[in-house]
């Protein structure tokens, strides 16, 4: 059964977009933003929060960053912690969110580092990457460093996203290598899953609003080339989550967000948490994957906006999930999920339907 707890409630301000790390030494950092609202940027900032009982409790919110200000925002910081214990959070900071002729300078993204468990932060280092909505600092075995988001692009118009990465922890960077540039799709939000140091899956949210699946990407060169955009099974889907659970499954948390007329309050009041695998992963069509999708939350709120999501992994199986949602507050919370694989699908029976049904067709 799934559990759910306050992370963070603050009905004077905004709380949205939060992501959640497991620190080396046992405890969930999740990070998150206040704002005035998801349409209405003139304050923000970045917040932490901790927990040291796996989530059924947090400390107070204290300030990672100052209020945006010179008319830049904070927007969407995403969490990781490092094979060394340092814990890493990437944020972007936006002055624009409108195409200019020279705009791109005004998408920035910032990395914050903390050598204690995030107790202290270093000061925040200016990336190269020139766009919004990172995806979280990924580490290969390997130890190559990603970063990742995304940008509209000159030559299509349409949405691309693209990675650098750095092979000596961030000191210096590669050039911009492009993920995923398709004519006709607004390809966004990605989240990049490593399989191994060469072969990593890049999940994407399509913008066009029109409630179509998510898409793939496949890189089998250790991220420096990708293939084309396929279709997952997901429908709906906006900003996936992905990472792997230690039964060596994958699991992928996203927001359903159905489209049509309207925007908040009617685009999205569900969250899902979607249950897949390797070999659907690598799959070259969306008919050769399959997909295991639960609600993980429902928002109730007349205005209802919800469904950013981050999540870890126990060593016990247990699974914490962070969102933030309207629901019952006047202006959206950070809420958490307590969850175990059995909430998404029971043990293997001993009975396998695939071979029975094949059975019966071949008796008629």
């Amino acid at each position: 059964m799934i559990q759910k707890f306050t992370v963070s409630r603050d009905d004077s301000i905004y709380e949205a977009f939060p992501d959640v790390t497991l620190t080396a030494d046992g405890r969930l950092l999740c990070v998150f933003e206040e704002c005035t609202h998801h349409g209405k940027r003139d304050f923000t900032r970045i917040a932490i929060t901790e927990s040291s009982d796996r989530g059924r409790t947090w400390s107070p919110k204290r300030a990672l960053t100052e209020p945006g200000k010179d008319g830049f925002f904070w927007n969407c910081a995403r969490a990781s912690t490092l094979s060394d214990g340092r814990v890493a959070i990437v944020v972007d900071y936006i002055g624009s969110d409108k195409r200019t002729k020279d705009y791109h300078h005004l998408l920035k993204n910032f990395l914050f580092i903390s050598h204690d468990h995030g107790e202290t932060w270093d000061e925040p280092i200016l990336l190269p990457m020139l766009g919004i909505m990172p995806d979280k600092l990924i580490e290969l075995p390997n130890g190559r460093w990603l970063i990742s988001c995304h940008v509209c692009s000159d030559e299509t118009n349409f949405i691309k996203t693209l990675l650098h990465y750095s092979d000596d922890q961030g000191s210096t960077w590669s050039d911009p290598v492009t993920v995923a540039d398709q004519d006709g799709l607004h390809l966004c939000e990605l989240s990049i899953l490593p399989i191994d140091d060469q072969v990593l899956v890049a999940l994407h949210r399509e913008n066009s609003f029109e409630g179509w699946d998510a898409y793939k990407t496949i890189s089998r060169d250790g991220g420096l080339t990708w293939g084309p955009a396929i279709q997952l099974p997901i429908p709906a889907c906006h900003r996936p989550t992905a990472g792997w659970l230690k039964d060596g499954r994958a699991l992928i948390t996203c927001r359903l967000m159905q489209g049509g007329q309207g925007w908040v309050g009617w685009w999205t009041q569900t969250s899902l948490a979607v249950l897949t695998d390797k070999e659907s992963l690598l799959a070259d069509s969306r008919k050769g994957a399959h997909t295991r999708i639960m609600p993980l939350d429902y928002d109730r709120s007349p205005e209802s906006d919800t469904g950013y999501t981050g999540w870890v992994q126990f060593d016990d199986g247990e699974i914490y999930i962070v969102n933030y949602i309207m629901d019952d507050a006047p202006k959206a919370q950070i809420r958490g999920y307590s969850m175990r694989m059995d909430d998404l699908v029971l043990p293997t029976q001993t009975r396998n339907w695939h071979k029975d049904a094949g059975a019966h067709v071949n008796a008629e």
